[in-house]
């Protein structure tokens, strides 16, 4: 099963943030452009033609977000738009995290990237 077609588990909090090492697993079988950034979050910056796609691209993030109860920061901007992942209630990560950025993967090569 991809990571993509998992459900992602609300975190109740009470629980450590996942192990660097396993980040790392998962982290490669994400599509590229996934880093974890300084305060240890998930990020990627995916790139569009203009704003409208950027902001499209952002609402379908959004749909995925409510259904899946998992909130992203989004930083939008022209031609751009960055996601970053990370489970609040811990202020760490946990296997749900790359399964948002799996999500958010697909919905960008399914319908955005210009292959």
């Amino acid at each position: 099963m991809e990571l993509a077609d998992r459900d992602c588990i609300p975190c109740r909090g009470g629980v450590p943030p996942m192990e660097l090492d396993r980040a790392r697993e998962l982290l490669a079988e994400l599509d590229r452009g996934w880093a974890l950034n300084e305060a240890g979050h998930l990020e990627r910056q995916y790139g569009f033609g203009n704003f409208v796609e950027a902001m499209d691209f952002a609402n379908r993030v959004t749909e995925i977000a409510e259904a899946e109860n998992h909130h992203p920061d989004l930083h939008i901007a022209w031609a751009r738009c960055v996601v970053e992942i990370w489970t609040h209630k811990i202020q760490g990560l946990t296997e749900s995290d790359f399964f948002f950025a799996a999500k958010a993967d697909r919905v960008f090569r399914e319908d955005f990237s210009r292959s």
